[in-house]
């Protein structure tokens, strides 16, 4: 049996990682290749539970219990759905994984990155991507989508962080992409849904063989 082969998507808001996962899916099912398609936080009921605490509530929270809830949603979420399927030679495909969490809760949040990495190595129990795509677009660009979809109006709590914070979660991305770059593909977002797509699969491509 192949081994499982992990893949996530990374960017910032309005970046177009739910169009290109779909996408992707459909391609993998064209090419008979078994996969799995799951999101961060959530794919478990425990983990959806905390993503609604996460990106609903209106109680204020820091970054720290921003992180651990997250933690919390990954551990649950690796322990029952990543890896049964990586066992079973599956293409795992996340929306979002704990590069987010550096960057949202680290980069931007001004948490120590190191001890968020200690925190998630025990929380992912070895799972680290195989590859992970980073679609790359500005703040402006991605609310400027946002606006233009009636599906992706209503922002949520961390969505409405505003202008400053996001700057600071893409320059955190492309630090973390500079600092993993043997796994974190960046691609441009701005591009056309086609030509970002035409990058992925030939970077897949490349890599999974």
């Amino acid at each position: 049996m192949k081994e499982g082969f992990l893949i996530t998507f990374e960017g910032g808001e309005g970046c177009g990682k739910s169009t290109q996962i779909k996408k992707f899916a459909r391609f993998l099912e064209e090419k008979g290749i078994e996969y799995l398609v799951s999101r961060e936080p959530g794919g478990t009921e425990v983990g959806e539970q905390i993503r609604n605490i996460l990106l609903h509530s209106k109680a204020e929270l820091s970054s720290t219990v921003e992180f651990l809830l997250f933690s919390s949603a990954r551990a649950v979420h690796i322990e029952k759905i990543v890896k049964p399927a990586l066992k079973q030679g599956k293409v795992v495909i996340l929306d979002r994984y704990y590069d987010s969490s550096y960057t949202y809760q680290g980069l931007a949040g001004d948490l120590d990155l190191n001890k968020l990495e200690e925190i998630t190595n025990f929380a992912i129990d070895g799972a680290v991507p195989n590859l992970t795509f980073l679609l790359d677009l500005t703040y402006e660009q991605g609310m400027a989508r946002k606006k233009e979809n009636p599906a992706l109006a209503n922002l949520d709590r961390i969505e409405l962080k505003g202008k400053t914070y996001h700057d600071k979660v893409r320059q955190g991305y492309l630090a973390i992409a500079k600092r993993f770059k043997d796994r974190i593909v960046v691609v441009d977002a701005s591009q056309s849904i086609d030509k970002v797509f035409q990058n992925v699969i030939a970077i897949f491509e490349e890599i999974y063989k």
